[in-house]
C-alpha cells in the first residue's frame, strides 16, 4: 500500500506541523478523558493555573516563581504525550492522503445482455458485470469471470511487477484502482461502493476502525488503578505532613502525584498501539482490527496451505504414466478430455502437457458434455459426456473410490506408481473413464526457498507449524520434510482444517492461518487470526481478519512477529514506566520529608540539593522522558526469536534495570543545574 517513496515521507515536515497543531487541539478536555492518567494531569496543570491567576484566593502570592515552573513542566508533559499520539495519527492520514489519490471516479464498460453500457464506477452494484481491456482501470473490486489479464497493482502494494488474473483457481480476485496493462477480462463486481479495500484501508489508518485491544484495556485498567492508589497516597501525605508541621502546597502535591503515577506508558500507550497498526499496514497488510495485529503476537500453532504458501503453487503437469498396461495415447486422451473445461491452472497445464507431446484430441467428444467441478469433497473432476460416459481425474483414493462404487477394478501396479510418484515430492492424479483406471498425471511443484530457515524461526518463537494438503501422506511426509514443518495433515478438506484449529484452540492455544480459496473460508473465520490473500476469492477476504494485498501467504510469518514486536514495545515501555516511578519516589519523598525528619535524609541516595529541586527535577525529568521515547515507541523494540524464559530476562534487565538507572542519572544531572538557578 505505501510506495518507498512514501515511507520516506512519513516523518517530514508537514507531518511534524500538523503534530504540533494536534497536540494542543488534544488540549480539550473531552478528548483527554479518553486518557484517565494524562486527564489527571491535566487536572493538576488546570488547578496550578487557577493558583497562578488568582494567587490571592489561593494564599500563594509568594510562591509564584515555584508555581509558574510547575505549571509550564506540567503543560510541556501533557504536550509531549499528546505529541506522540498525534504524530503516530499523522503518520496514518498521510497514508490516507496518498490513498485518497489513487481512488478516483473511472469510466466502467458495464456488460447489460450482450450491449456495453459506459457508466462511472460509483453507479456500479454488486453483482454487475463489466469488461476491462488493456489499459483500462479497474473500476471496483470484483473476481475475474472470463479471460487472463497482466494487472498493474503498484497503486495498492508498491510493487511495479504487474500480476496475472484469471478466471477460475484462486487468483481470480481484482482491486479497484488497479490497471490491466495487457490482454482482456470479464469482472463481475463483488462489493458496494464505499465498501471498496481502499475504502477500508483509507478508514482504517485514518484511525475510524481502531479500537482498544484487550490487553490494552487491561493495561489501561492497571494504570487507572495504580493513578487512582497514588492519589490516596498523595491526599494522605497532607495530613501527615502536617503532623511534623511541613507545609505542603498544593502544587508541591501535584508534582508528587504526577512524578508517581505512571504518566510515561500513559503518555506512549496509544502511540504504541497506533504505531503498531501503522507497521502492519507498511507491509502492505490490511488489518480489520487492533486486536488481529496484537492477537498475532501470541500465536502458539500456525497452519500454513502447502500449495502456494510453502511451495510455489504452480502444480503443472510434467508427465503422462500409464497403469495396467494401458496404451499411453489412450491415457492422454482421456486426461485431456477430463480438461477440456477445466479453467484452472492444472487443467490447462494438462491440455499444454498434451500439445507439447504431439497429441491431438477430437474436441467434438465433449460437445454437450457436463462439466463437474472439483469440491474439496469428492476431490475429482471431469466431464459427463453426452454419450453417457464419465471421465473423472483427482486425488488417486478418490478415484479409486468412485471407480469401486463403479463395480469397477483397480489396477495392481497403480499404488505403486503413485506412491513414485509422491516420493519424489509430486501430486499422482488419477484418470479414469467409467469403470476403469487408466493411468496417473504427475504434477510437479517445488518448495519455495529459504522456507526450512523461517521455520526454524517460528521454532525459536515457540511456534509450532502444522502444513495441510490435499496430497496423499507419502506426497505430505516428502514436502514436510524438505520445508522443515512440525506437522502435516495429508488429503485434507476443508472440515479437517477447521478440525486441527479448534484441536489446538481446546488446549488454549491461539492459531494462526493462511488461505486463498473459498474453501479456506470455514478456516480462516475459526483461526484467531486469518490471513487472506488479496488474489483470492471474495469468500477468503470476508471470512479472516486481514488481508495481505501482496498476495504472499508466507508474510504471515511477519505478521506474527510485528504483534510480538507490538507487544514487546508495550511491555517494554511500561516496565521502564513503573521502575522510573520507583526511582522518582525515592528522589522526592526523602527530600520533602528530610528537613523535618532528618532521618530520612539517608533515602537521598541522590544527594539531591534541596525538596524544591528535588521535585522540580523529578517534575521535568517526567516530561522530557516522554519524548525521548517517542522514537521508541513509533518504531518498536527489536524482537529477536527466542524463549519467552528468555526474552523476559532480557526485558527485565533492559527496562527494567535500565529504568531505575535512568532516573536517578538524569534527576541528578537535572537538579545540579536546578538547583543553581534556585
Amino acid at each position: 500500500m505505501i510506495m518507498k517513496e512514501q515511507r520516506k515521507r512519513m516523518l517530514d515536515k508537514s507531518i511534524l506541523k500538523h503534530a504540533i497543531k494536534d497536540s494542543f487541539m488534544k488540549l480539550n478536555p473531552m478528548i483527554m478523558m479518553k486518557n484517565p492518567v494524562m486527564f489527571v494531569v491535566e487536572i493538576g496543570t488546570l488547578v496550578v493555573l487557577l493558583m497562578l491567576l488568582f494567587p490571592g484566593y489561593f494564599g500563594t502570592g509568594n510562591e509564584m516563581g515555584f508555581n509558574l515552573a510547575v505549571f509550564i513542566i506540567l503543560l510541556f508533559t501533557l504536550l509531549f504525550a499528546n505529541f506522540a499520539e498525534a504524530l503516530a495519527e499523522g503518520r496514518g492520514k498521510a497514508q490516507a492522503a496518498s490513498l485518497k489519490k489513487s481512488k478516483q471516479d473511472t469510466q466502467a464498460n458495464k456488460l447489460i445482455g450482450d450491449e456495453i453500457q459506459v457508466v462511472s464506477s460509483t453507479e456500479l452494484r454488486k453483482g454487475d458485470i463489466v469488461m476491462v481491456s488493456q489499459g483500462e482501470m479497474i473500476p471496483s473490486d470484483g473476481e475475474v469471470i472470463e479471460g487472463l489479464a497482466s494487472v498493474d497493482e503498484s497503486a495498492i502494494t508498491g510493487e511495479s511487477a504487474p500480476v496475472i488474473k484469471e478466471s477460475g483457481g484462486d487468483f481470480c480476485s481484482v482491486t479497484g484502482g488497479t490497471r490491466v496493462v495487457s490482454d482482456r477480462i470479464k469482472v463481475r463486481i463483488t462489493t458496494e461502493p464505499g465498501e471498496t479495500f481502499i475504502d477500508k484501508m483509507i478508514s482504517l489508518v485514518e484511525g475510524a476502525q481502531r479500537q482498544k485491544t484487550p490487553n490494552e484495556i487491561a493495561l489501561n485498567t492497571l494504570l487507572i488503578s495504580l493513578t487512582i492508589i497514588f492519589l490516596i497516597v498523595v491526599v494522605t501525605l497532607a495530613p501527615i505532613a502536617r503532623h511534623f508541621n511541613i507545609d505542603l502546597p498544593v502544587p508541591v502535591l501535584i508534582s508528587l502525584l504526577v512524578c508517581l503515577i505512571p504518566t510515561t506508558i500513559g503518555g506512549l500507550l496509544s502511540a504504541i498501539g497506533i504505531a503498531g497498526m501503522d507497521r502492519v499496514t507498511q507491509f502492505n497488510v490490511l488489518a480489520m482490527s487492533g486486536k488481529a495485529v496484537e492477537a498475532s503476537g501470541d500465536i502458539n500453532t500456525m497452519i500454513l496451505d502447502k500449495t502456494g504458501t510453502i511451495t510455489f503453487g504452480n502444480r503443472m503437469a510434467s508427465e503422462f504414466v500409464s497403469v495396467g498396461g494401458v496404451e499411453k495415447a489412450e491415457l492422454v486422451k482421456w486426461a485431456a478430455m477430463s480438461s477440456m473445461k477445466d479453467e484452472t491452472p492444472e487443467g490447462r497445464s494438462v491440455l499444454e502437457l498434451m500439445r507439447k507431446q504431439e497429441y491431438t484430441l477430437d474436441e467434438s467428444l465433449a460437445a454437450g458434455g457436463a462439466f463437474i467441478e472439483f469440491k474439496a469433497e469428492t476431490r475429482m473432476s471431469g466431464l459427463d459426456l453426452a454419450d453417457g460416459r464419465k471421465v473423472r481425474k483427482g486425488a488417486v483414493d478418490s478415484v479409486r473410490q468412485w471407480i469401486v462404487s463403479q463395480n469397477g477394478s483397480v489396477p495392481a501396479d497403480l499404488e505403486e506408481k503413485a506412491n513414485q510418484v509422491a516420493s519424489e515430492g509430486g501430486t499422482p492424479l488419477a484418470v479414469a473413464l467409467d469403470d476403469q483406471i487408466y493411468g496417473i498425471i504427475y504434477l510437479k511443484d517445488t518448495v519455495k526457498p529459504g522456507m526450512k530457515e523461517r521455520f526454524d524461526q517460528l521454532r525459536e518463537m515457540g511456534i509450532r507449524t502444522i502444513m495441510c494438503t490435499g496430497d496423499n501422506p507419502l506426497t505430505a511426509a516428502t514436502i514436510a520434510r524438505e520445508a522443515g514443518v512440525d506437522d502435516f495433515v495429508a488429503e485434507s478438506k476443508p472440515e479437517d482444517k477447521i478440525a486441527v484449529i479448534r484441536r489446538e484452540q481446546e488446549q488454549g492455544k491461539l492459531v494462526a492461518m493462511t488461505g486463498d480459496g473459498t474453501n479456506d473460508a470455514p478456516a480462516l473465520a475459526q483461526a484467531d487470526v486469518g490471513l487472506a490473500m488479496n488474489s483470492g476469492t471474495v469468500a477468503a477476504k470476508e471470512a479472516a481478519n486481514m488481508v495481505d494485498l501482496d498476495s504472499d501467504p508466507s508474510k504471515i510469518i511477519e505478521v506474527v512477529a510485528i504483534g510480538k514486536q507490538l507487544l514487546m514495545t508495550r511491555g517494554a515501555l511500561t516496565t521502564f514506566s513503573i521502575a522510573n516511578d520507583v526511582a522518582k519516589y525515592f528522589a522526592i519523598i526523602p527530600a520533602m520529608f528530610m528537613l523535618a525528619i532528618p532521618q530520612m535524609g539517608a533515602l537521598n541516595v541522590m544527594g539531591l540539593g534541596s525538596p524544591l529541586s528535588a521535585i522540580l527535577s523529578a517534575l521535568i525529568f517526567n516530561a522530557v522522558i516522554i519524548p525521548l521515547l517517542i522514537p521508541l515507541a513509533m518504531k518498536g523494540v527489536k524482537y529477536k526469536p527466542m524463549s519467552s524464559d528468555r526474552l523476559l530476562g532480557r526485558n527485565l534487565l533492559i527496562y527494567g534495570l535500565g529504568g531505575m538507572v535512568v532516573p536517578f542519572v538524569g534527576i541528578k544531572a537535572i537538579d545540579l543545574l536546578v538547583h543553581l538557578w534556585i
